[in-house]
């Protein structure tokens, strides 16, 4: 079997796969805040892609996982090696679309070079889950009502390139995820005045945008959003079963049962 590229930006995910494949090599970017120990990095300019791919090839990878969030980066024209001079303009008018556009690129690069891009879930299949309760109490007819509502609300916003989460409370959308992500949308939710909540719990829904690639930017859970959830007073997470990565999933599951909460897995 070939070794195994692990791209890692910040998050539990790059340390599970890292834990997981300690065969594999890890590639950071400087600055990058990486959960990763520092002795398993190898740390790269942005500016320098060449020497990545380089260096990938001289360790005998041919496959490359992408892991964790990295953000937009800010280029250095003067610091360009040649294989990132001759990307510039496709990755800086992919820039000007969101994420969806920019990630597709950043695929098509790596397989361009040679590489095949793998998804974090098909080398662990534990970090998704199947159809099903996963934990927690059953969900209530209204708590499902308003999962469908948030499937609705994904699937129509989707398209646009917005989100992958959003909250419903007995019909009405408290929230939606956008690039500053699911915590700051439970903080925001968390702090709607009741003269507009009211009672209401509600329901988180996270789900893919329909037609993303799940090889990358997969969506994500982790015991921090069941905290930021029970935070914001909901009543459980709602994700979709196979497409959303679940991070630490014996500490995530272990925090919905004592917070009260229910996470429920439910088909495309």
């Amino acid at each position: 079997m070939s070794r195994i590229g692990i791209i890692a930006g910040t998050g539990g995910l790059p340390l599970a796969l890292a834990q997981a494949l300690p065969d594999a090599h890890v590639v950071a970017f400087e600055g990058a805040s990486v959960a990763v120990p520092e002795d398993r990095l190898d740390r790269h300019r942005i500016e320098k892609l060449g020497g990545v791919f380089d260096a990938l090839r001289a360790a005998g990878v041919s496959r490359v996982v992408m892991a964790g969030a990295m953000s937009r980066p800010a280029l250095d024209p003067s610091a360009l090696d040649p294989v990132m001079m001759a990307l510039a303009p496709r990755i800086l008018m992919a820039m000007q679309g969101g994420d969806d556009a920019l990630l597709r690129l950043v695929i098509t690069v790596f397989e361009e070079q040679g590489f095949a891009v793998v998804g974090a879930h098909e080398l662990l299949p534990d970090l998704t889950a199947g159809d099903g309760l996963l934990a927690g109490p059953a969900p209530s007819d209204r708590a499902r009502a308003d999962i469908a509502r948030g499937r609705d609300i994904l699937a129509a916003i989707g398209p646009m390139d917005v989100g992958q989460g959003c909250v419903v409370a007995e019909g009405l959308c408290l929230g939606v995820e956008t690039l500053q992500g699911t915590d700051a949308m439970l903080r925001f939710v968390g702090e709607t005045p009741g003269s507009l909540r009211g009672t209401r719990r509600g329901v988180l829904v996270k789900r893919p945008k329909p037609g993303q690639d799940l090889r990358v930017d997969m969506p994500a859970i982790g015991p921090a959003t069941v905290e930021a959830a029970a935070a914001a007073g909901l009543d459980g997470i709602a994700i979709q079963s196979g497409a959303v990565l679940l991070i630490d999933r014996a500490e995530l599951l272990s925090m919905v049962e004592a917070r009260g909460l229910f996470l429920l897995a439910e088909p495309a």
